[in-house]
């Protein structure tokens, strides 16, 4: 499915490219740069597959060398991919024409009235889009079994398959939680709430790096090595020039707090916890790439619609529910069974 899911898109750019318009490209960012962020909030959900990758490590052969490699040299093409796929559509058609378009690369051979290559990009892309799905089918099942084995969950989500080898009981009630609200729930609800929750579990993946201990790199060993690099003057300098960048908006939202927005109050409670960090950065010379990672993460967050943080919030309220009165009590982290 994958292998398919290239072709098609081979198949998109290969005759695309020959009716792109370059004046659909003027002006290349017609939102600017706080444009393409929201953008990135918007569709960070595409993202969600190669973190799942991190799920499968009790089922590789070497996962201190393939998980980082899988993840790595996969987000790196898919990133490549995404990028000419999309100059090639918007040069074929102009950006504003995507508004409310469901499908935009059937849409856009349909505007050059080559509508049978619509109808096959449009089948090929159902059939692909179910690659997506078993990805991220396949990480949820293995955070329950993990959480069950400490006692956060009942130890039936932790149950092996015995011919599958696979957490089947987790697996199963995965597929009707997700499909059941799939039926009623609004689709940009969802990928927001997708966004969102990814978002801030890479907040946290960050931060736990931030407290792992340093080991020494043995020469000749094949385990991956997270860089270190002293954030200290680097991530001071990077907040300056953030600052400096967005001087206007943070001035009329300060003069204006009384009737901001949501959006813009979650602003200014990203430029205190921004500030927080910096200190703590400056202070401690904390490594520089977990410390951009939660600063990114964190900002793309409050580009995404507030109504999203309300359901956000609810959905963390019925997790903290479970967790105390459940897991706590059962977890073995936390001292309890």
């Amino acid at each position: 499915m994958v292998g398919l899911k290239l072709v098609v898109l081979t198949f998109v750019v290969g005759i695309g490219i020959f009716y792109i318009n370059t004046d659909n490209w003027v002006p290349f960012m017609p939102n600017h740069f706080i444009g393409v962020l929201k953008g990135v909030s918007a569709i960070f959900f595409a993202y969600i597959g190669f973190d799942a990758i991190s799920t499968t490590a009790e089922e590789c052969s070497n996962p201190q060398r393939d998980l980082p490699r899988g993840m790595i040299y996969s987000l790196i093409i898919c990133t490549v991919v995404y990028v000419i796929v999309t100059l090639v559509i918007t040069g074929m058609v102009n950006y504003s024409e995507f508004k409310n378009v469901a499908d935009p690369l059937a849409y856009v051979f349909e505007k050059i009235n080559l509508k049978k290559i619509g109808y096959v990009v449009s089948i090929s892309a159902v059939v692909a889009a179910t690659s997506v799905m078993i990805v991220f089918q396949i990480g949820q099942p293995r955070i329950w079994m993990s959480m069950s084995r400490d006692g956060l969950l009942p130890k039936r989500f932790s149950k092996i398959h015995p011919k599958f080898q696979t957490p089947s009981f987790a697996t199963i009630v995965t597929g009707f939680v997700v499909a059941i609200p799939a039926l009623f729930v609004d689709i940009g609800i969802v990928t927001d709430l997708t966004s969102i929750g990814t978002l801030f579990a890479f907040v946290l993946v960050c931060a736990g790096v931030l407290n792992l201990p340093k080991k020494e790199k043995i020469p000749g060993e094949k385990k991956f090595h997270l860089l270190y690099i002293n954030g200290r003057w680097i991530i001071s300098l990077l907040l300056l020039v953030f600052l400096y960048g967005y001087k206007e908006r943070i001035g009329e939202a300060m003069i204006n707090i009384r009737h901001e927005s949501h959006q813009e109050i979650l602003f200014l409670v990203f430029l205190l916890v921004a500030l927080g960090i910096t200190i703590m950065t400056f202070i401690r010379k904390l490594s520089l790439i977990p410390i951009l990672g939660m600063l990114f993460c964190l900002y793309l967050m409050i580009e995404i619609p507030a109504r999203s943080w309300l359901v956000f919030f609810g959905w963390m309220a019925v997790g903290l529910t479970i967790y105390f009165s459940y897991g706590y009590r059962k977890s073995k982290l936390a001292g309890g069974g």
